[in-house]
This record gives structure tokens, C-alpha cells and sequence, in this order.
């Protein structure tokens, strides 16, 4: 009878198994909180904001509340409420706020607003050419500068300008369009150089609306008006929602169109806000005024944005 051989092991070279407690692992690295991790990506855009916007922010809340000059003063202090105060008992602040509404109200709201959802709707049953044409003559005058914007619709209201040759021609009344109605002037300027953002906006959402609807609400028996009032503008409030919202903000702070045409005048007869802040700040050099006036501008533009918003959040 044979014998088993030793296993290998069992030599005098084999290895022995360590004897004793076994090996502690290294501890494990700490984890990042998940809510970091997720934070990260934004962190540049976010330390930018904080510079670049809210930064000067918070530093223009505190020139409001100071009586800061730009010139003639050696130091400013700190005055409260006082500016806020003056600009509510300064009749050419309110007469600046009253105007600034009939602007954004005429301009935005109801002229670029009506007049680029018309555009988008005739454009999207017109042939090739016709929008072709039409949207490139409407979004020439959306690229122009503000300046030269201006001075385009200061030649055509002008009193020897383009308007009142047609009108004479036509042998009907003329005037002075810009001494006479100033703020409809500049607000119809504004219309005429800021209709191609709703045009866009509005185009693409009318084409997102699925055709199948249109065509079943068209064999009802449903017109234009009706297919409009109970299927287009229900399906694309969200957009109308976004496109009042920017152009509101964009409105409430137009500048250069409104200078370079009036001014802000004759008198004070189309001096918006922000004419009204440039005047206390740079001719009158009551930088802390117009600072505050500057305050209450944003306030407006917040609650009208505070509006849109619960507008958007509503659901189709």
C-alpha cells in the first residue's frame, strides 16, 4: 500500500500563515456632501453674479440712502429715507413714472407685443419670399444701434421729415409730431425697432403647435378669431408670458432711443425715468437722488416681473 505524498505545504519552505490580528485597512477618504458636489459647477457663474451684479447693487442701495453729489462735496453722509421722500413730493418724478407706464403700456405691452404676434401669424401662411422679405426688413431694424435707431425715426417725425412729405402729399393736416405728441412718437419708435424679438419669439411658438388641432377645430367650423382666442393663444401663453417679461424690462430702461429723438422734451413731456435719473445725476449732480430714483425703477421692473413669473407658472 502507497503512501500519500506530503502536500506541498507541509515542507520545511513551505510558507507559514501569518499568525496574529490581521491587517487594519486604511481609513476611508471623507465623502463630499452631495449637496456640494452639485454646487460646484455653478460656483464660478455664481461668484460672478455676486461681483458683477449684485455687488453694484448693494452698493447703489447704500449711495440711495446718502446725499452723494458729484460735485462740490467733500464727503457724503447718510440720510435715510430722505431721498425716497423727495422723489414722492417731486411732481417731475411723478410726472418721469407716469410717463414711463404710457411708454412700456403703448410701446411694449400693446405695440410690440400685438404687432409681433400678428407678423408671426400672417408670416406663417405666407409664401417663402413674403417672409423672406418681411422678416428681414423687421429684424434690419431690431440690429440697428439704439443710436442710429433714433435718429432714423427723428428724420421721419421731424417737422421737414419723411411723415409730413407723405401727409402733404396726400394733401392732409401736418405738424411738429415731436413737439405736439412726444411720447406716442418715441413709443411708436420703440415699436418699430423692438417688434422682431416678439416676431421670433412668437414664430416658434406658433410652430410648435401640432397642426392635427388647427385642422380638426377648422372643420368644426371654428374662424380665424375663434381658432385664435380658444386654441392658438391658450397653447402659447407661456411664451406670451416670456416675451411680455423681457420686453418690459428692456422698455422700462430705454435710454439712448428717447435722448437722441426728444431728449426728454419738449419741456419735460417724454422724460421717462430713466432720462428723469440721468438729469439728477449728471446735470443736477444729485448722484444719491437719482440713485434712489434708480432703486424704484428696479422695484417696478421686479413686480412686473413677479407677475410674468406666477403667469408662467400657470399651467395650460
Amino acid at each position: 500500500m502507497t503512501t500519500a505524498a506530503p502536500h506541498a505545504t507541509d515542507g520545511p519552505g513551505a510558507a507559514k500563515s501569518p499568525s496574529g490580528p490581521p491587517a487594519s485597512r486604511p481609513p476611508a477618504p471623507p465623502r463630499v456632501p452631495r449637496g456640494l458636489t452639485r454646487a460646484l459647477p455653478v460656483a464660478p457663474a455664481v461668484i460672478l453674479l455676486l461681483l458683477f451684479l449684485a455687488g453694484p447693487i448693494a452698493y447703489c442701495a447704500y449711495i440711495a440712502f446718502t446725499d452723494l453729489q458729484l460735485t462740490g462735496q467733500a464727503e457724503s453722509s447718510f440720510v435715510g429715507f430722505e431721498n425716497f421722500r423727495t422723489a414722492f413730493q417731486d411732481e417731475e418724478f411723478l410726472n418721469a413714472v407716469w410717463l414711463t407706464l404710457v411708454f412700456t403700456v403703448v410701446s411694449s405691452l400693446i405695440g410690440q407685443n400685438t404687432l409681433g404676434l400678428a407678423l408671426a401669424s400672417l408670416m406663417q401662411r405666407a409664401s417663402k419670399p413674403v417672409r423672406t422679405l418681411t422678416g428681414g426688413i423687421v429684424i434690419t431694424a431690431w440690429v440697428l444701434p439704439e443710436v442710429v435707431a433714433g435718429f432714423l425715426l427723428y428724420a421721419f417725425f421731424r417737422r421737414e421729415g419723411t411723415l409730413n412729405a407723405v401727409l402733404d402729399w396726400l394733401h392732409l393736416p401736418s405738424q411738429n409730431w415731436l413737439f405736439a405728441l412726444p411720447i406716442l412718437a418715441v413709443s411708436f419708435a420703440n415699436v418699430w425697432r423692438g417688434t422682431a424679438f416678439s416676431m421670433l419669439v412668437y414664430s416658434a411658438a406658433l410652430n410648435e403647435i401640432p397642426k392635427e388641432i388647427t385642422e380638426a377645430a377648422e372643420v368644426d367650423g371654428a374662424g380665424g378669431w375663434r381658432r385664435m382666442w380658444h386654441i392658438t393663444l391658450p397653447m402659447i401663453r407661456r411664451s406670451i408670458g416670456t416675451n411680455l417679461m423681457l420686453n418690459t424690462l428692456q422698455t422700462l430702461s430705454v435710454f439712448g432711443l428717447i435722448w437722441v429723438m426728444t431728449r426728454g422734451g419738449p419741456g419735460d413731456k417724454s422724460q421717462t425715468l430713466p432720462l428723469f435719473m440721468y438729469e439728477q445725476a449728471f446735470q443736477n449732480s444729485l448722484i444719491g437722488y437719482a440713485t434712489a430714483v434708480a432703486l424704484l425703477l428696479l422695484l417696478v421692473g421686479s413686480l412686473f416681473s413677479v407677475v410674468y413669473m406666477r403667469l408662467l407658472r400657470t399651467e395650460v
